[in-house]
């Protein structure tokens, strides 16, 4: 049965899309859910308006995606944290103590998730990289200093 995807489906695709799916998976998941809504002609022209609008929004934030990364990666954040003579962390640097310290420092909120923070034990300098958008991943250079 040929359907048309009204929101993203995991393994299945992107809202707007026409795709084959089996009778059963249609009736018993997709429509209840409304996931989905069976392809006719009519509903091929909307399915055409969905591509185009969510091809609008996927242009518009990439856009903000590169304009938010050509914001930070000239830029170094400092991260202070509580550590010991040797330079070693009591505890570790979050993707929440990153994303405080860019929102202070830049005015840029971003969303914890979007950041993949690995352990930072030490002070010194550190990468972590941003995903905020399928096609926009970035660096962001941490100078992580020990509070007095």
């Amino acid at each position: 049965m040929n359907v048309i995807l009204r929101s993203k489906v995991d393994g299945l695709g992107q809202r707007g899309d026409i795709v084959d799916v089996s009778d059963g998976y249609a009736r018993n998941f997709l429509f209840p859910k409304g996931h989905a809504i069976k392809a006719s002609t009519g509903a091929i022209e909307q399915a055409a308006k969905m591509r185009a609008s969510r091809d609008q929004q996927d242009q518009n934030e990439r856009e903000a995606a590169t304009l938010i990364a050509s914001a930070l990666v000239p830029k170094t954040i400092t991260v202070t944290a509580k550590a010991s003579a040797e330079g070693k962390l009591f505890g570790s640097i979050t993707a929440n103590d990153v994303v405080e310290a860019i929102k202070e420092q830049t005015d840029i909120d971003l969303d914890r998730r979007q950041l993949d923070v690995d352990h930072i034990k030490t002070t010194g300098q550190h990468t972590v990289t941003a995903s905020l958008h399928h096609d926009v991943s970035f660096p962001v250079t941490l100078d992580v200093v020990a509070a007095d």
